[in-house]
């Protein structure tokens, strides 16, 4: 599989690569240590890939690309203390030299589009072979955007997000079932205003209480 066989999202930015023929310098990230040792096992075997730093937590990842300043970054979507997106916005910021890419087993259409909004250069399944991914990691650093085409349909198909940008953090907060005055003083709301909140989401999911549409907010991916 050749970076140009990849189905691939816009068009890529080939002066990314140049004529440098330095190894592209990757960051792991991923809080299961199997997957993360083998994979970076299988990357390193790669002439042009180093695998410059491993990391188990969003904090961590952070703390790892800010210290070796990779050239891509690869997070895993969901990981302890930050998800891979909450991260790509953070190094968006501190370190938009970095391409970032997001691997997932469980990803929904609504993470694909957080992702995207957030400047993530590629969103690939972890049924991806090492070889693929040492593909789309080339790819991603020439500044292709590269999204698997089967989580690129359901994106499409599932339509965006009803739920405006307070009502998806609140409905957060209320997912592990917080009461709403612990919520309240987390989001620094008055209780009231925060029920309006839950009030407004739920009716929009058409789920029975705050809880119902926070399952279904997540099991959708906009939360």
């Amino acid at each position: 599989m050749s970076a140009e066989d990849l189905p691939v999202s816009g068009s890529g930015d080939e002066s990314a690569a140049g004529g440098d023929t330095r190894p592209i310098r990757v960051l792991l990230a991923d809080d299961e240590h199997l997957i993360r040792g083998a994979l970076a096992a299988l990357l390193a075997l790669e002439g042009d890939l180093t695998i410059v730093a491993e990391a188990a937590s969003g904090p961590e990842a952070l703390a790892m690309a800010r210290a070796h300043e990779p050239d891509v970054a690869v997070l895993d979507l969901q990981m302890p203390g930050a998800d891979g997106v909450k991260v790509a916005t953070q190094l968006r910021d501190s370190l938009p030299s970095c391409r970032i890419m997001i691997v997932t087993s469980h990803a929904r259409p609504g993470h694909l589009k957080r992702a995207l909004a957030v400047g993530v250069r590629g969103f690939v399944p972890k049924t991806a072979s090492a070889q693929q991914l040492a593909e789309i990691i080339r790819a991603v650093h020439r500044g292709v955007r590269y999204v698997d085409p089967e989580l690129a349909a359901d994106a499409i198909s599932a339509g965006d997000s009803p739920l405006t940008a307070r009502e998806a953090e609140l409905l957060g907060l209320a997912a592990d079932g917080a009461p709403v005055a612990e919520i309240a003083e987390r989001a620094s709301l008055t209780a009231g205003t925060v029920r309006n909140y839950l009030s407004a989401a739920t009716a929009k999911l058409g789920a029975e209480n705050r809880h119902t549409a926070a399952r279904i907010a997540r099991e959708r991916g906009w939360l």
